[in-house]
């Protein structure tokens, strides 16, 4: 048996061998140059393709790594797998890549792929802004570790530009994470997998078969009677709106399974059998979601509040479709009226970092469509026409109880919309879709409660909310979180209904939760109060906090799992106002009494954890953290402790960090003496710092002794071996900890720490400064 010299030349042979061994850099390299349009799923897929596809044919022409080229068959890999990343560029080359063309391996039939969190994933959101030949140059010279040049003559035989190596160089991304990226055991090929489609699946093929039969009846009838008349095609999504096709799970099977999330919640309920309130859930998403709708954020406790908005018309007349109406912002009551002059605010700025707090007379915001019946004929105040979005009053604080509020109770922090003639109002956390679903959803609740109606359903990784009276007319709701890597703890609960007034909540425990009960956060010294919990696990009414008035208690859930799951393990729950409560942890001090090894967060169910959350749930409205898509988890994290200057006893330094169902986080760095309120050190938004890929920490502040004299204190996490001070302030301490006299004026100082490891971390500060 031969063998074509073709495919078995020596060179080939060598390329080949050196493909397979460097196949997780390459795919690393070939993820992060590709479009994240494509989605995580696709980039997957593209990024193997475009590095098996990148084995050099005999005869064809040398690259720079080439037989006669100086970088050997890494570097024609590494040119062939750039060109065929950089090929996809453009709309027509991005549609051809997303439908599989050219049809070559691998495929993937009944999954989704997508690279497990941090890691790849974390870099490939920092670029996400970034053009392709410039993600490729950062990956080669900062990732792979090439020199410059060697890095920019692969690029320019790639075909990229020639500044995209000195794009790439003013990139700045931290020095940790790179360290991640380049340990022998991370394994960029390495990806997490879930069925998609399997009901669906059994469907297809049945249809298949169905259409095969149909279509060999039709071409024989079309040879006898000629061709029939051309008819209208069933909606794709008619199959997923029966009831009785609605996935249900074992009441037990949470028990017998090592994946404990939203997906091993068995339907319960008093109305799971009931088909017609199914119906109207599942109708209601199908129709009224619009495909590409902006979604605003799910609302969370914010400061007292301004005013009461009262739900207004979202438009005066007939609104048409995928037309928008403006009316004012809530300064101190919304009315109906004319637009007012100013600026009209998407989405992204009305409910971003610049909204809450922020909303100014005559502004307007976009908030979620309202999708009623559209009357023909004469104006009609309050209703919109299907796939229409108002713009209607945004209020600061509490939004007022009416007929479009949810869960017959207002909402805080985010508009209310009315929806009248039996209207479908639609909210949805940032980062999730609020189209149909593709597949039957996990039933996951079917019930009533306070005189709602409620349907929980999950489809993927969201979890969606349908709510209607009891009785009578009123607005109905659809509620959507994200929900993608839950587990025992961010798994553990749902908001059910909320009272009209907005100040107390009934929430829909996990099976899994054996006992529950509620404690005031600020109180640390006060036991927990056992909750009542129905056979189905919803709780009795529980207090939630106010967003109107002084802070004078938070009431949180704690929560025990049953010994079947863990044994002795009781955590800690928060109502932000969204649909899935927030998990609170704590992280004590590296050294003194109760010093732990460096490890994941722990339960704040204990002393120190009490004691760190008394002095900080308050601060929780301004740590909302719900660009990203909501919030996951908040933990407080006591990096260092030092004894101040002029007998001021030792303060405790904490960063406290709000982390988003996307992975970025706000932080909030203080400074805790042992006399006195503690006082805010630095603030960062969207950043790893104090999470698992940040967790090298350096902070300073300027500090007033009780002596009158002034101060710039800084504190460093574990690893921190010294610090300097320049600037206004030149010192220097070995250790963790420095504090040197400084001037009352506010003058710029740079803060350095020296890790262990011999690397550099800079303060951080909101900006640039933060990273090592």
């Amino acid at each position: 048996m031969s063998t074509s010299p073709r495919f078995r030349s020596t060179a080939v042979e060598q390329a080949e061998a050196v493909l397979v061994e460097q196949y997780p850099r390459l795919v690393r390299l070939a993820y992060l140059t590709l479009p994240d349009s494509l989605g995580r799923h696709g980039r997957v897929l593209l990024a193997h393709r475009a590095v098996q596809r990148a084995l050099p044919r005999r005869g064809g022409a040398a690259g720079p790594g080439g037989p006669e080229g100086s970088g050997g068959a890494l570097a024609e890999v590494r040119v062939r797998v750039l060109r065929g990343c950089l090929a996809p560029a453009g709309r027509t080359g991005a549609a051809l890549a997303r439908a599989g063309w050219p049809p070559v391996p691998p495929f993937v039939w009944g999954l989704r792929l997508w690279p497990p969190a941090g890691g790849i994933e974390e870099v490939a959101r920092m670029l996400a802004g970034e053009p392709a030949p410039v993600r490729a140059a950062f990956v080669l010279h900062r990732v792979d570790g090439l020199p410059e040049e060697t890095a920019a003559r692969l690029l320019g035989a790639a075909g990229a530009p020639a500044d995209a190596m000195a794009r790439a160089l003013a990139l700045g991304v931290g020095e940790t994470l790179l360290r991640e990226l380049r340990r022998p055991e991370f394994d960029a090929s390495v990806v997490s997998t879930r069925p998609t489609d399997l009901l669906r699946r059994r469907r297809r093929v049945r249809a298949g078969w169905a259409a095969a039969a149909a279509l060999a009846v039709a071409a024989g009838a079309l040879a006898v009677v000629g061709p029939a008349r051309p008819h209208a095609s069933r909606p794709v999504a008619v199959g997923v709106l029966d009831p009785a096709r609605l996935e249900r799970v074992p009441a037990q099977a949470w028990a017998d399974t090592a994946r404990i999330d939203f997906t091993a919640w068995p339907a319960r309920g008093g109305r799971t059998t009931d088909r017609a309130l199914l119906g109207r859930a599942l109708g209601a998403w199908s129709s009224a979601s619009p495909p590409h709708a902006p979604a605003p954020p799910q609302p969370t406790p914010g400061p007292p509040a301004v005013g009461r908005a009262t739900p207004g018309p979202a438009a005066v007349g007939r609104t048409a479709l995928g037309s928008a109406a403006l009316v004012p912002h809530a300064a101190d009551r919304a009315t109906p009226g004319p637009a007012a002059p100013g600026r009209a605010a998407l989405v992204s700025d009305a409910f971003g970092p610049h909204a809450v707090g922020r909303a100014g007379l005559g502004s307007a915001a976009l908030v979620p469509a309202v999708v009623g019946r559209d009357a023909p004929g004469a104006a009609d105040p309050g209703r919109a026409a299907l796939g229409s979005a108002a713009l209607i009053p945004a209020a600061v604080g509490r939004a007022g109880s009416g007929a479009g509020s949810l869960g017959s109770g207002g909402r805080r922090g985010v508009a209310q919309v009315a929806a009248v003639g039996g209207g479908v109002v639609v909210r949805a956390a940032p980062g999730v879709d609020t189209d149909p679903p593709r597949r039957a959803p996990q039933l996951l609740y079917a019930g009533d409660s306070d005189g709602r109606a409620v349907v929980l359903l999950l489809d993927g990784d969201r979890v969606v909310r349908y709510a209607e009276a009891v009785t009578g007319r009123g607005a109905r709701e659809l509620d959507f979180a994200r929900t993608d890597e839950a587990g025992v703890t961010t798994a553990a609960a749902l908001t059910l209904v909320r009272s009209p007034d907005g100040g107390r909540a009934r929430y829909l425990l996990a099976p899994w939760i054996a006992a529950a009960g509620t404690r005031d956060l600020l109180r640390a010294g006060e036991d927990t109060k056992p909750l009542a919990l129905a056979a189905d696990g919803v709780t009795a009414p529980v207090e939630v906090p106010r967003s109107a008035g002084a802070c004078a208690a938070w009431p949180a859930l704690e929560v025990t799992s049953s010994a079947r799951i863990v044994e002795k393990h009781s955590f800690v729950l928060a109502d932000l106002g969204t649909l899935t409560p927030v998990h609170l942890t704590y992280t004590p001090l590296p050294d003194g009494p109760g010093a732990a090894a460096a490890r994941q967060p722990r339960e704040a169910t204990g002393a120190a954890a009490r004691a760190a959350w008394a002095a900080t749930a308050c601060r929780l409205p301004e740590m909302r953290g719900m660009r990203d898509g909501g919030v996951r988890a908040v933990n407080i994290w006591e990096f260092a402790s030092s004894e101040l200057p002029d007998g001021g006893g030792r303060a405790v330094w904490s960063c406290t960090r709000t982390s988003s169902w996307a992975g970025p986080g706000d932080v909030l760095v203080r400074l805790s003496p042992a006399a006195g309120p503690p006082q805010d050190v630095a603030r960062a938004p969207d950043t790893a710092a104090c999470g698992r890929f940040g967790q090298h920490l350096l902070a300073g502040t300027r500090w007033r002794s009780p002596a009158g004299r002034w101060y710039l204190l800084a504190a460093g996490s574990r690893e921190v071996t010294g610090i300097t001070a320049s600037g206004a302030v030149r010192a220097e301490a070995r250790g963790r900890t420095l504090a040197a006299p400084a001037g009352p004026a506010a003058a710029a100082v740079e803060l350095t720490g020296r890790l262990a490891s011999g690397g550099r971390v800079t303060a951080l500060d909101g900006g640039g400064g933060g990273r090592d």
